[in-house]
């Protein structure tokens, strides 16, 4: 009986009596007057306003992002394919250019028709030549190979010839194109 005895003296002292916890949050926090009070929940209103509009721009900007993001993979999500079929255009063009003086008309007849039908799919998904011989050098579509001295036909800095075409995937470079470039030196 006398564990039963101390359990309400240990409770009784551990727990604050009620009136004691009103005293404690009284003098915590200093009584406001009306208009403070209108004035303080006032600042939190126009607080909890911006945080709620600076999250609506967020997800606006998150949703704009996304969108673009997705435009831009069905856009460009072809690009390995593409450079793989580059390939064998190229080997077309080889075909084309290493034909015999005595080879049937119709077989370099047909390797051109499926050459030119070749640029036309790839032409319809996008992708474009990049026109380099005669054109000033742009590193972002031209790979320099080599380099010749400038002459009076050929300024410093010009494409004069292409080693390698390059492609374009819409607005993108697929393949630089491969050049020979005229030097200033």
């Amino acid at each position: 009986m006398s564990d039963e005895a101390e359990r309400p003296a240990e409770a009784d002292a551990t727990e604050p009596e009620p009136e004691a916890a009103a005293e404690v949050e009284a003098e915590a926090e200093p009584e406001l007057t009306l208009e403070e009070l209108i004035e303080k929940l006032t600042g939190e209103l126009a607080q909890a306003r911006a945080e709620l509009t600076y999250r609506d721009a967020d997800i606006v900007n998150l949703r704009r992002r996304h969108t673009q993001e997705r435009g831009d993979l069905i856009k460009f999500g072809g690009r390995a394919l593409a450079n793989r079929l580059l390939s064998v255009l190229d080997n077309l063009d080889r075909a084309l250019e290493a034909t015999p003086e005595g080879v049937d008309d119709s077989v370099v007849q047909g390797i051109s028709l499926t050459r030119q039908s070749f640029c036309a799919a790839l032409e319809a998904e996008g992708i474009t030549v990049i026109e380099a011989a005669g054109k000033k050098f742009d590193p972002n579509l031209h790979e320099a190979i080599t380099t010749l001295p400038a002459s009076e036909e050929h300024p410093a800095g010009v494409v004069i010839d292409v080693l390698e075409t390059g492609y374009m995937l819409h607005d993108r470079v697929l393949r630089p194109a491969r050049v020979v470039v005229t030097s200033s030196d």
